[in-house]
């Protein structure tokens, strides 16, 4: 990680505020925020270069493909296209792929998997659907008219031994300078973890499947 400069030392120091400030008169520690904010936009005004992004959602806890999707709201509200590959998945229609038709064209989702390798129970099958998506991802990595690419699991196929992550870094590759790319799925190879811009690890702490035999819901897992 690279190391803080002044601005960010001094954001360290002053602290995000509220109860966690040290001043407990008004007078104080409107003087302590009216410094943070300050420093706040000297740090905004050092960070002006755009570019398109890697992010990488990986873990054991739920919340990796919500994430993405996230993004994908986030960038279709800005009137930009978006494209959603889903590798692995594909035994039911999510309720965002649903939700979200009614962004049309600016929206285009693919969901390339046949369902999880227990139930898929054809290795070879599964080897030629996911070549099939990364083929499909290919396509749109290179499309400058797509602001955000979505590779929803394509970790999982990695970890599977399905892609290579020497054909994934090459296809990062073809992006055009402002396209971001956001790729989901548990064991993020360490190459990808490098090569990306931002990485969120989800932990698991709890899980009510496991703990509780809840089944998978509505909203809630699809």
């Amino acid at each position: 990680m690279a190391d803080l400069n002044a601005a960010d030392q001094a954001a360290e120091k002053l602290g995000p505020g509220g109860a966690l400030a040290p001043e407990t008169d008004p007078d104080g520690y409107q003087k302590r925020m009216a410094r943070r904010k300050e420093v706040q936009q000297q740090r905004v005004g050092e960070r002006n270069l755009e570019k398109g992004l890697v992010l990488v959602f990986t873990g054991d806890g739920k919340g990796k493909t919500t994430a993405a999707l996230g993004l994908v709201l986030r960038t279709l509200g800005h009137g930009e296209r978006v494209a959603v590959v889903q590798f692995i998945k594909g035994g039911w229609q999510p309720g965002e792929a649903k939700a979200l038709q009614i962004f049309g064209d600016d929206l285009h989702w693919h969901a390339l998997g046949e369902g999880f390798t227990w139930e898929t129970q054809d290795r070879e099958r599964d080897r030629q659907l996911v070549q099939l998506a990364w083929d499909r991802s290919l396509t749109y990595l290179a499309d400058a008219s797509r602001k955000l690419v979505v590779l929803d699991e394509v970790n999982v196929a990695l970890k599977l031994g399905y892609l290579d992550i020497e054909q994934v870094l090459a296809g990062l590759a073809l992006r055009p300078a402002l396209t971001h790319v956001a790729l989901t799925g548990r064991g993020a190879p360490a190459a990808l973890v490098e090569r990306a811009d931002l990485v969120t690890e989800m932990k698991l702490v709890r899980h009510p499947f496991r703990e509780q035999g809840v089944k998978a819901q509505a909203g809630i897992e699809f």
